[in-house]
């Protein structure tokens, strides 16, 4: 497989993840954090990062906008939960450092 067709099936996957994410609001990023130690908001922050690498300015918003399909404050009003004791002692057993 050439370079140029691995970075578009590359580029597809990616957009295939940030969909399922955008559908699957059910999924809460600190269970996401839990199961696989990342989340909505390092995928956003990735994406960021990796422009800047290109030498393209994107703002945290603009990224995880992207990544959200909308506003990060909208997107938590409508979606995100209380974090349960036993989500957020998950964390604190799946991010020991």
């Amino acid at each position: 497989m050439d370079e140029k067709t691995q970075t578009e099936l590359e580029a597809a996957a990616f957009r295939r993840l940030v969909q399922h994410l955008r559908e699957r609001t059910d999924v809460q990023n600190i269970d996401l954090m839990n199961l696989a130690g990342f989340c909505r908001n390092c995928l956003s922050r990735w994406y960021r990062e990796e422009a800047e690498k290109q030498g393209i300015t994107v703002a945290d918003a603009d990224a995880r906008k992207h990544v959200y399909g909308m506003p990060y404050d909208e997107w938590k009003a409508k979606y995100q939960k209380e974090a349960t004791p036993a989500q957020q002692e998950g964390f604190k057993i799946s991010h020991k450092h």
